[in-house]
């Protein structure tokens, strides 16, 4: 059920993408492997009918995104987040957010970042700034709850977006993280033409 509470919070559009990477790459015996290393409660949730615009707790996300990793690649974790990302990006840009890709123009997808965050999460915002012909950064400030886990989703989303605007051999860096200690995230975007 979605939360209305002042919880950190994400939309459902982020869970379904979840559960569809997870059909896609083995099925309801796949989907059901994940579920099952979450509690009662998550299961019942993902289970039942999921609003993609309905707002649910983010700590619900993390948990099921940690439940992925671990069934999909224990021992490369950090790929697994980075490919989970990508995966979300794919679905959602090619479906309902398809109006922010302008095929041959990443910084048209860059400069509505603002926008974009709007369309997962809750709390706190994001910006972009032009950096050059083929670079950008993004910055994240006022997030709730961030988590390395959770950016390195941000850099897969963005990755495969960049990719999908028209951007070759695409590098996100991601020097500043809430999660260590600095005071926003930041991600330096880069591509070729």
């Amino acid at each position: 059920m979605p939360s209305d509470g002042a919880a950190a919070r994400i939309k459902g559009s982020v869970l379904i993408t979840r559960l569809n990477l997870l059909r896609k790459q083995g099925g309801v015996e796949r989907l059901q492997q994940v579920l099952q290393r979450l509690p009662a409660a998550d299961r019942k949730v993902l289970e039942g009918v999921i609003m993609p615009i309905g707002w649910y707790p983010l700590e619900l996300n993390l948990r099921l995104d940690d439940a992925i990793a671990g069934a999909l690649s224990p021992k490369e974790r950090a790929r697994a987040f980075v490919e989970m990302g990508r995966a979300s990006a794919e679905e959602n840009l090619q479906g309902p957010h398809h109006v922010f890709i302008r095929k041959g123009d990443p910084h048209f997808l860059l400069s509505h970042a603002p926008e974009i965050y709007r369309l997962y999460y809750a709390v706190g915002s994001r910006t972009y700034e032009k950096t050059g012909a083929r670079s950008a950064v993004l910055r994240t400030v006022g997030a709730e709850s961030v988590t390395e886990a959770d950016c390195l989703t941000i850099i897969g989303w963005h990755q495969r977006a960049i990719e999908m605007s028209g951007g070759r051999d695409v590098r996100v860096d991601h020097p500043k993280c809430r999660a260590r200690g600095n005071g926003y995230c930041e991600y330096l975007c880069s591509w070729l033409g």
